[in-house]
């Protein structure tokens, strides 16, 4: 039995995140032989600067449109696993996170919906980023096996 697809507005969040799954999928799909991807760098202007400047090749972009993938697809973790793999960053992050909530609550600025409104308009754009990194991952690698094929 199939499920109908939903038809949600262009720009709405769910449309996005479908949109990044299945770029996602298809890069995965493309990308036969990741361990190619190793030390190439995504190109384009200032590529070699970049390569220098120790910025992530198409491989750490690979591994990391994959995982974060799995959480858009099945959800975060719980709390408690996410807070025991990432014990270093939560722990600053979240002293930080509970000092400005209690600073806002003290002070009686807590304004959910402008919160909201900033997460939203932040995951749409990081969704969106990612997305056409992926492409762009797998464009590169479609490149390289072209080029090792001629």
């Amino acid at each position: 039995m199939q499920v109908p697809a939903k038809s949600y507005p262009k720009n709405c969040l769910l449309t996005v995140m479908d949109r990044y799954s299945a770029t996602v999928r298809n890069m995965e799909q493309v990308v036969m032989i990741p361990s190619l991807l190793r030390g190439v760098q995504l190109g384009g202007p200032g590529a070699e600067a970049e390569a220098h400047a120790g910025a992530p090749d198409l491989y750490t972009y690979f591994t990391m449109l994959k995982t974060i993938c799995v959480d858009v697809d099945h959800g975060l973790l719980p709390r408690e696993e996410w807070q025991a793999k990432m014990v270093d960053e939560v722990e600053n992050e979240a002293a930080e996170t509970e000092e400005e909530l209690k600073e806002n609550k003290v002070s009686g600025r807590l304004d959910l919906e402008a919160q909201f409104h900033l997460h939203f308009c932040s995951l749409h754009h990081i969704l969106t980023h990612l997305t056409l990194k992926a492409q762009e991952v797998t464009r590169k690698y479609q490149e390289l096996i072209q080029g090792q094929v001629l």
